[in-house]
């Protein structure tokens, strides 16, 4: 019977393996200035575009204990834990925190985000291979132009294995609290909301990524904005 059941959690580890979360900026201690997702023991998915979980998967409501001071123009690095297991998208979005709000106390609702990042995969054969599969630590610079203030930091990637059907896209998300500073005084158009900023059927998120028929892969979500 102890053999049987130690079998089980193993075999419950190994299918949880290839799961993983972003747990925190590089530098920062877990969930100090990333807020807990709901996900940071079982490291499972969020497939519900139109769930509130969409935009940061928070275990629960309010903020994380600290705020992460960033330049802007300067690199954020988010970790993930393991690392980016599946093949799949990444992109990274922001949200200017309202006048009268803090980072650790605005919720990120409304059509608040501008998405600063998107990568794209290189296809050959028919399949797709993402630059951000494998990796335990991603980059990202903060807009040059943006207004000095307190925002959320969103890093989504969205892994594409199973995603043949509606609903089969797997979205990995955190959201951090940083305060930018030394920027300019832009702000961002092009807003959309989580939920409401995807559809499942949205052509990024159903598809069959080992055979493509040679399209060029169409992200999900707004165009990346720049300065």
């Amino acid at each position: 019977m102890k053999a049987v059941a130690a079998f089980a959690l193993l075999a419950a580890g190994a299918q949880a393996a290839p799961h993983y979360t972003f747990p925190n900026l590089a530098g920062t201690a877990a969930w100090s200035s990333v807020r807990q997702t709901a996900n940071f023991q079982s490291n499972g998915p969020v497939t519900d575009v139109n769930s509130d979980a969409i935009r940061c998967y928070q275990r629960a409501a309010g903020g994380a204990p600290e705020t992460t001071q960033v330049q802007a123009g300067g690199k954020v690095s988010w970790v993930a834990a393991p690392n980016i297991y599946h093949p799949g998208a990444l992109s990274a979005y922001m949200a200017k925190v309202p006048s009268g709000k803090t980072a650790a106390d605005f919720d990120g609702s409304g059509k608040v985000w501008f998405k600063i990042y998107q990568d794209m995969p290189t296809a050959s054969g028919g399949q797709y291979t993402w630059p951000s599969n494998g990796k335990s630590t991603i980059d990202f610079t903060v807009p040059q132009c943006l207004a000095e203030g307190d925002y959320l930091f969103r890093i989504e990637h969205v892994a594409l294995h199973s995603a043949s059907a509606a609903g089969g896209a797997q979205f990995y998300i955190s959201c951090a609290q940083v305060h930018v500073s030394g920027g300019g005084s832009t702000s961002p158009t092009n807003l959309v909301s989580f939920p409401g900023a995807y559809k499942a059927t949205d052509p990024g998120l159903m598809i069959n990524i080992y055979n493509n028929g040679g399209k060029t892969y169409q992200p999900a979500g707004p165009a990346v904005f720049t300065c």
